[in-house]
């Protein structure tokens, strides 16, 4: 009888501790497997940052800036560590060591034996002797640099929740054994018909492979006992496996989803954007015409500037910058589209159309500038030069989706549109202004925020290169001084009455206009163009527009 009863008991606890057993290992493994690819992602972004930095400021040819760009990403590398084991090392094709956030102790066979594991670009988990330790490694080559940059941890320590996932189950199905052995040995004798009906259950649970069957508790005595023991390891079995499939699941169905945000969008886009779509991301990748609002910023003088600056101060330098200018960018739900050397494209209305678009995008263009002052201070205290930036917004029917190859694609926007917020960004030089707006954008201000408490200078009607239609430009500002309240009013009368061909009247009230304001640049330069008009008018036909041959 206990020969019989034996099998019974052990072979579904067995079965139900060794599939627990894979399952918590499986799942283990694969976060740290994804935790590890993410790592070598992020390094890999990084690094093809730092190429393009260095691509699009032509200094590609520059050691100097080639080493700090190095430097930066060895620096990263350490930043992203999480524990004293781990090493992210850099090799060439010859085997010298070119990076390292640790220093590892390589035998000479061992060197050997990595390059034919590199050499045969084998892509995932790879496993290699590093000082005498057996590691587990993923790897990618960055080609501008020709290194083969490597993430590693040791063996026992990448496999420890597994190796401690095994020993707790050998523990737990070793003690249930010898419970179950035990409390077969002293109830074997007594047990007849209700055992039979026991087995029989436990050949269910064999045959269906269902943890949550139960057996009914016919009497209370040992055989009672057996049902009870029973229903309860099976109970807790069940749950056990239940909680672990379901991380599992969980955990592979959010990585799966986090790389395919990551792919659509580049890691570029603000958090709340991409929860709205994280259910169903393909509806982002569907191309589509819509009224965007562009934003382009510059660095004045940036070539002066990165041949005044070391290297590494210039790469730390543009880092604080972007750092700055993005947060501000996306505090005010705003996506930006790509950085063009020391430019920035931002828009809003995309990927899905927020409240207040066009006054959110004038608003993060004055939060930039105002983010810049304190970038300055700061540049100040270390005894570095200052940045001064131009900002220029437009608001348009723009093409915004996924362009390019399968391969690479960006998220993107493009049009018309899009080159006259470039044009605009180009006359904040010209006209001496820290910002610019389109007449279409102060148009749809004044729509959708006509409380929104701005103040607003028209500077001229221009037809940018390439076009001949005009557009008025604007530049805002939040607050104006008390000279600003004075001046700006006048200045605005003053073009009302420019536009309507009144020379004189539009002359005298940029004249009061400079009273308010000694040296404005505008409103000096259009009580010029008056008095010229005055004593020269412009042909019948004139619109007011001003025809820019250089922008």
């Amino acid at each position: 009888m206990f020969l019989v009863v034996l099998p019974l008991v052990m072979v579904p606890l067995i079965l139900a501790q060794t599939a627990s057993y894979f399952n918590a290992v499986n799942g283990v493994t694969r976060l740290a497997r994804q935790l590890l690819g993410f790592k070598l992602e992020e390094m890999e972004k990084f690094a093809n940052l730092q190429w393009l930095i260095l691509s699009e400021n032509d200094f590609v040819e520059r050691p100097v800036m080639v080493e700090a760009a190095k430097r930066s990403v060895e620096q990263y590398a350490r930043s992203i560590l999480l524990s004293d084991s781990e090493i992210i090392f850099a090799i060439d094709s010859f085997g010298s060591l070119e990076m390292s956030t640790s220093d590892p102790l390589f035998y000479p066979d061992e060197i050997e034996a990595l390059l034919e594991i590199l050499a045969g670009e084998i892509q995932g988990l790879q496993t290699a002797v590093i000082g005498g330790e057996s590691r587990i490694f993923q790897s990618f080559y960055f080609e501008p640099f020709g290194w083969h940059i490597l993430i590693t941890e040791k063996e026992q320590v990448f496999y420890i929740d597994a190796n401690i996932i095994r020993t707790q189950t050998f523990i737990t199905l070793g003690i249930s054994s010898i419970a179950a052995i035990l409390l077969l040995i002293l109830i074997t004798s007594g047990l007849t018909k209700p055992l039979g009906r026991i087995v029989q259950a436990m050949n269910g649970v064999i045959e269906t492979a269902d943890l949550s069957s139960r057996v009914d508790v016919e009497y209370r005595d040992e055989t009672g006992v057996v049902a009870q023991t029973f229903n309860k390891m099976t109970e807790e079995l069940d749950r056990a496996y239940g909680q672990i499939k379901r991380y599992a699941f969980d955990a592979v169905l959010a990585g799966k989803k986090e790389e395919r945000i990551r792919h659509i969008f580049q890691k570029y886009v603000p958090n709340n954007v991409i929860e709205k779509f994280f259910a169903s991301p393909e509806k982002m990748l569907v191309g589509d015409n819509r009224k965007l609002s562009i934003l382009f910023s510059d660095i004045r003088s940036f070539t002066t500037i990165s041949e005044g600056l070391a290297p590494d101060d210039l790469v730390h330098s543009l880092n604080r910058y972007f750092t700055g200018q993005v947060d501000v960018i996306y505090s005010r739900n705003g996506i930006v589209d790509k950085y063009i050397g020391d430019a920035i494209m931002a828009f809003w209305g995309a990927p899905e159309k927020q409240e207040n678009d066009a006054l959110q995008s004038v608003l993060s263009g004055l939060e930039m500038i105002e983010s810049v002052k304190q970038f300055n201070e700061n540049q100040r205290r270390l005894g570095k030069c200052e940045f001064q930036i131009g900002i220029g917004l437009n608001y348009g029917e723009v093409t915004v989706g996924n362009i390019g190859s399968e391969r690479k694609m960006d998220y993107t926007v493009i049009g018309d549109a899009v080159n006259l917020a470039s044009r605009m960004e180009g006359l904040t030089k010209t006209y001496q202004a820290d910002i610019l707006i389109s007449e279409s954008l102060f148009e749809e201000l004044r729509k959708t925020s006509p409380n929104s408490g701005l103040r607003i200078r028209l500077l001229d009607t221009v037809a940018v290169k390439g076009k001949t239609k005009g557009v008025k430009i604007f530049t805002v500002k939040k607050t104006l001084s008390p000279a600003e309240e004075k001046a700006w009013p006048v200045h605005n009368q003053g073009m009302k009455l420019y536009y309507s061909r009144a020379f004189s009247e539009a002359a005298e009230k940029f004249k009061e206009a400079l009273g308010f304001l000694p040296g404005d640049f505008n409103a000096d330069n259009l009580y010029n163009r008056c008095l010229e008009y005055v004593s020269s008018p412009p042909p019948n036909d004139w619109n007011g527009v001003e025809v820019m041959k250089n922008k």
